[in-house]
């Protein structure tokens, strides 16, 4: 199990699901690094993809984390971030993982935003194909209907349908695929409990592992 990513490493940038200890940032993170991947996430809450082109405050904070090191977070006027050329530069990543999806979603429009949603991959994605690096997007998964956030299975499954077609030149995962609606627990409709993360984290991995465009990544 421990050698099957070996040589891939893996820049992740996502949104609130790797917030916090517990979260991604640890379950999925700690499952790439025991499959011999090297790991460094960044996140920034509450924003969407285009943050990471400038330096940009996150509306309700960053967290960082290299390999199994401290995640540090910063919250208000410090919850800046890095750049993903600068990203690119410190961490050299042979595979970039872009984890944000439930942030344009627009769960609590009347319609899908379809040309927002677009507009702010593409922003991402452009500047990924410029540096020549494969990547992979995560797109949304179940949450549980209702709370705060407004979320339904129902515009989740149309939000994955329509993120698949935009996020070119990078690989779609579906995260739809690794669970049954509603399976996960969370807190709040959008985020998961601990049990719910730990779920989340050990799927997502094992679908990764699985991908050609990681092994061949690996092996770069």
């Amino acid at each position: 199990m421990q050698s099957v990513l070996m040589g891939l490493s893996l820049l992740i940038l996502g949104d609130s699901h790797f917030g916090m200890q517990n979260y991604l940032i640890t379950t999925l993170q700690d499952e790439l690094i025991r499959r011999g991947a090297k790991v460094a996430t960044y996140s920034a809450c509450g924003s969407p993809p285009s943050i990471w082109l400038t330096v940009r405050v996150a509306s309700c904070g960053t967290a960082q984390r290299v390999q199994s090191g401290a995640i540090a977070q910063q919250t208000g006027a410090n919850a800046k971030t890095t750049p993903i050329d600068q990203l690119v530069a410190q961490n050299k990543p042979n595979m970039i993982v872009v984890a944000m999806a439930d942030t344009i979603g627009g769960y609590t429009k009347p319609q899908i935003p379809k040309e927002e949603i677009q507009e702010q991959v593409t922003a991402l994605t452009d500047k990924i194909r410029s540096m020549n690096i494969p990547c992979l997007w995560v797109g949304p998964s179940w949450g549980t209907e209702g709370g705060p956030f407004m979320k339904t299975f129902a515009r989740v499954e149309e939000l994955n349908q329509y993120m698949a077609t935009v996020v070119s030149p990078c690989t779609y995962v579906d995260s739809t695929k690794l669970s049954r609606p509603g399976a996960w627990p969370t807190f709040d409709g959008q985020h998961y409990t601990v049990d719910g993360y730990k779920a989340y984290g050990t799927a997502l991995a094992d679908q990764i592992a699985k991908m050609p465009e990681v092994q061949a990544a690996a092996k770069r």
